[in-house]
């Protein structure tokens, strides 16, 4: 976290961001490389099955926790530091064929408000490098977790240092300033107690998520010139410029995806 970050300004930031319409058309439903596919992976991995307790960690709009509870049949509790994306996670629950299977609720995770040992296993998609406190975040995990529990992390990648473009605000509300090499997020799970599992890395999905939030960036802004679209929408050209940074920087193998299983010993 750079010195200047304040957490919890930096938290409501990146809430209002992913809360907004804007986030939704250029990443609907899934907000993290792979979809629904690299969902369905983790559930694979963490043997997910009906009678299971899962907690989906930073759940956003609620996607990842209905496709796991539709595919595997598993109770999923959702929780996320956003209001807005709870609320709009129960409607879109209650209009499924698993409501019953799934809640959400408000929730920080480096301070989770749950008993110990009262999940069977935990996803994290695309969220763990956002958090500032990341050996607290892995503490939590584990201590939810019930002995033996697994945990599936699925996460932005860096190897080297970020090019200049991409620094700033837009980096930390992007989930791209505090990526980690892989071998950092393994190393924060083993410090919690975890033992690794597998380690998978998924750094198409990243570049296809790119290419994209590029074409989707052009989109929006022929629409605003033919005044199709009047919603608030950050400044584009600043958008284009990070979007074509992010993905040399994807091309470069500065940045990945990768998907981590552990086990609680």
């Amino acid at each position: 976290m750079t010195p200047s970050a304040d957490p919890t300004q930096l938290k409501s930031c990146c809430a209002s961001l992913y809360e907004s319409d804007f986030a939704r058309l250029l990443l609907g439903d899934s907000f993290h490389p792979g979809g629904q596919r690299l969902t369905v992976r983790l559930g694979e991995h963490l043997h997910l099955r009906p009678g299971l307790r899962v907690l989906d960690v930073a759940s956003g709009k609620g996607e990842s926790a209905i496709v796991l509870a539709h595919k595997f049949g598993c109770e999923v509790v959702g929780v996320d530091f956003g209001a807005e994306n709870v609320r709009q996670s129960i409607m879109r629950a209650d209009a499924t064929t698993v409501a019953h299977l799934v809640s959400f609720v408000t929730g920080d995770a480096e301070h989770l408000d749950f008993p110990s040992a009262s999940f069977d296993a935990i996803v994290c998609e695309c969220a763990f490098c956002t958090f500032f406190d990341k050996s607290a975040a892995a503490s939590e995990f584990a201590r939810v977790l019930r002995p033996g529990g697994l945990i599936g992390l699925s996460d932005l990648t860096r190897s080297g240092p970020l090019p200049q473009a991409l620094e700033g605000l837009l980096s930390w509300i992007s989930c791209i300033a505090d990526a980690r090499p892989v071998a950092e997020y393994a190393a924060y799970l083993e410090g919690a107690g975890f033992r690794i599992g597998a380690i998978e890395p998924h750094d198409s999905a990243l570049a296809d998520m790119a290419r994209d939030i590029q074409n989707k960036l052009l989109g929006i802004e022929l629409m605003i010139k033919l005044g199709k679209l009047t919603l608030p929408v950050p400044d584009l050209d600043q958008s284009k410029q990070f979007a074509r940074a992010a993905s040399q920087a994807i091309q470069q193998g500065v940045l990945g995806y990768s998907l981590i299983t552990a086990t609680l010993c």
